[in-house]
């Protein structure tokens, strides 16, 4: 059984044994099957040889599959999204559209077995989506709908078609759920954190850990995170007493310096597609330096 990832964090509740965060599928997919243009969401055993070879190249301390990704490779493999609407409008519509297939969720729960079976335990599963708020504008860009602003209400209609699409997989150990919002988005605040109620509770429910990547330039009050058990962020962000993902991804990008941590820190980077692999294998040796 999977331990929830809370409990290998840095600071007193945890045991600090989660220090480096890689998100690393866009470099990865890119560097090992850019040859033959392969698709890993095909089925479970083309992703487990893509899966195995990433993870034993970087050897992070979170294995993170990108649900997002195979929601993305499966509206595009069965014809997109616009020709599923018809005349439906709402702004929930397209992710209820989009998470709904129960294909996809057969690949999902298939890939997931996959990956457990070939970790043993020795790394927690993460399954990193985006959250309601960003999925529902992603979703909404691939069915080829105009940026609307969203409504709490449409929130919440988005955080319970996330909700269903958790519960389908609740009887794998999986160690936690990392909802990101979308970069940048401004107009996201506390207010849509609430929305994302039947989200939180369902990870509370199946005892998940539960971390929120956010938006640069939002101050994000501590009391706005109830119910999360870590917070990845750039500093200046979140100054609350969570455990606190240092997002160092323009360091890594750029080869710059990087910070120092903190007390209850990790250091937490997505790769960008484009860095030279002799690049991000150097970055990421100073980062198990850093850590050791």
């Amino acid at each position: 059984m999977t331990a929830p990832f809370a409990g290998q964090l840095p600071g007193s509740a945890g045991n600090g044994a989660i220090r480096v965060w890689l998100k690393s599928a866009a470099y990865t997919t890119r560097v090992l099957l850019s040859a033959d243009g392969a698709d890993p969401w095909v089925n479970a055993a083309q992703y487990l040889a893509y899966f195995s070879q990433a993870h034993a190249l970087l050897k992070p301390d979170v294995a993170v599959v990108e649900v997002g990704d195979l929601y993305d490779s499966w509206s595009q493999r069965h014809g997109g999204l616009a020709g599923s609407l018809g005349n439906r409008r709402r702004p929930a519509t397209a992710l209820r559209k989009l998470l709904e297939p129960e294909g996809a969720k057969a690949v999902l729960t298939e890939v997931i077995v996959a990956v457990l079976a070939y970790l043993r335990g020795q790394t927690p599963l993460v399954l990193a989506m985006p959250s309601p708020r960003h999925w529902l504008h992603h979703a909404n860009r691939l069915a080829g709908l105009p940026e609307t602003a969203l409504d709490p209400d449409t929130v919440e209609d988005g955080a319970m078609y996330l909700a269903d699409l958790i519960r389908s997989v609740s009887t794998l150990p999986i160690s936690g759920l990392l909802l990101e919002e979308r970069p940048g988005d401004s107009a996201f605040g506390p207010v849509d954190l609430e929305r994302y109620r039947s989200v939180i509770n369902v990870a509370r429910h199946y005892r998940w850990s539960l971390a929120s990547r956010l938006p640069s330039g939002i101050q994000m009050p501590a009391d706005a995170m109830a119910g999360f058990d870590a917070v990845i962020a750039k500093p200046g962000v979140y100054a609350g007493a969570l455990p606190l993902g240092l997002d160092i991804s323009e360091a890594f990008a750029t080869g710059e310096a990087l910070p120092a941590l903190g007390a209850g820190q990790f250091h937490f980077a997505q790769i960008v597609p484009g860095q030279r692999p002799e690049a991000v294998l150097d970055t990421v040796a100073r980062l198990r330096a850093a850590r050791a």
